[in-house]
C-alpha cells in the first residue's frame, strides 16, 4: 500500500539508541538510524537548535531526517543531545556552555561515526547547531557541512574564512523570511567561503514549519549528500509506524 508522507510517519530503519563520550568526560545522549535493507551511502551527523530555546535531537527537521532519510536515501542519520540538552531520549551531561564546550560533543560525535565505519560524514547543522559545524565542524572525515538557517551568531568570520580555505563544500540554506539572516546578506556573508552555495527559500521561515518546508529541506540535504537522489518522493510504498509507537534499538517496521 502506498502511503503519503506526513509528519507523524517513520520509515523502516535500524534503530540504536547511543551514548557519546566527550574528551571532557561527560556522557551524551544520541541515536543512530542506518538504512534497513542496505549499507549507507553517506552519512548526516546532526547538530540541533539552541538548546536554551527548546533545540535538541528531536527538533522537528532533524526527527524526520533520521525518521525518513535511511529508507528514502540510503543515508545514516546520527543525532545526539548537546552538553546539558534533554530531549524524550533523556538529558546529555554537562551544561550549555554558548558554543563553546560544545566543541567537543561535535568531535565525539564525528569521532563515533567514524569509528562505526560510516561513510562519507556531513555534518547538518540547524540554526545554532550551524555555528557548532562552522566553529568545529572541519575535523577529519568530514566531507561537508549543510546548514539551515545559519544566523551567524556564535560564529565569526574566521570561522568562514577556515572553511574557504578548507575547500570542503558548504551548504547554506536560507529562509526567505528568517528572523536572523536573510538571503541577501547571507549571499554576502558566505562569499567568504568561494566554494559555499546559498540556496533561498522562498516563503520559508527560521523553523521550517510546515510538511512542503521540510519536504523542500531534505531534497536540499539529500541533493549534496548523494547527488542524484534528490527530489525525494512524497509517497512511501512499504511497512512504516508512527511516532507513538516507535521503539528503540531494533529496526522499525510493522504495517499501517
Amino acid at each position: 500500500m502506498t502511503t503519503e508522507l506526513r509528519a507523524n510517519l517513520v520509515l523502516p530503519a535500524r534503530r540504536e539508541a547511543l551514548t557519546l563520550y566527550t574528551g571532557d568526560g561527560l556522557a551524551l545522549v544520541g541515536e543512530l538510524a542506518r538504512p534497513a535493507d542496505r549499507e549507507p551511502a553517506a552519512t548526516l551527523v546532526c547538530l540541533h537548535p539552541l538548546p536554551t530555546h527548546g533545540g535538541m535531537m528531536d527538533s522537528h527537521v532533524l526527527r524526520k531526517a533520521s525518521w525518513r532519510l535511511p529508507a528514502l536515501a540510503g543515508i545514516a542519520v546520527l543525532r545526539f543531545n548537546t552538553r546539558g540538552t534533554l530531549s524524550a531520549a533523556g538529558r546529555s551531561e554537562g551544561e550549555f556552555e554558548s558554543g563553546e564546550g560544545e566543541g567537543l560533543d561535535v568531535e565525539a560525535a564525528v569521532a563515533y561515526a567514524r569509528s562505526a565505519g560510516l561513510p562519507r560524514i556531513w555534518l547538518l547543522g540547524w540554526s545554532f547547531g550551524t555555528d557548532l559545524a562552522l566553529r568545529h565542524g572541519l575535523l577529519p572525515g568530514v566531507e561537508g557541512a549543510i546548514l539551515l538557517s545559519p544566523p551567524l551568531r556564535f560564529s565569526d568570520g574566521a570561522d568562514l574564512d577556515r572553511w574557504g580555505a578548507s575547500g570542503r563544500p558548504v551548504v547554506a540554506v536560507i529562509p526567505e523570511l528568517d528572523d536572523y539572516l536573510r538571503p541577501e546578506e547571507a549571499v554576502e556573508r558566505f562569499a567568504r567561503i568561494p566554494q559555499a552555495r546559498v540556496v533561498a527559500v522562498e516563503g520559508a521561515k527560521h523553523l521550517w514549519v510546515g510538511e512542503p518546508m521540510v519536504r523542500r529541506v531534505l531534497d536540499e540535504v539529500v541533493g549534496a549528500v548523494v547527488p542524484g537522489s534528490a527530489p525525494l518522493p512524497p509517497a512511501w510504498e512499504g511497512p512504516y509506524e508512527t511516532h507513538n509507537d516507535v521503539p528503540t534499538g531494533r529496526a522499525t517496521g510493522g504495517s499501517r
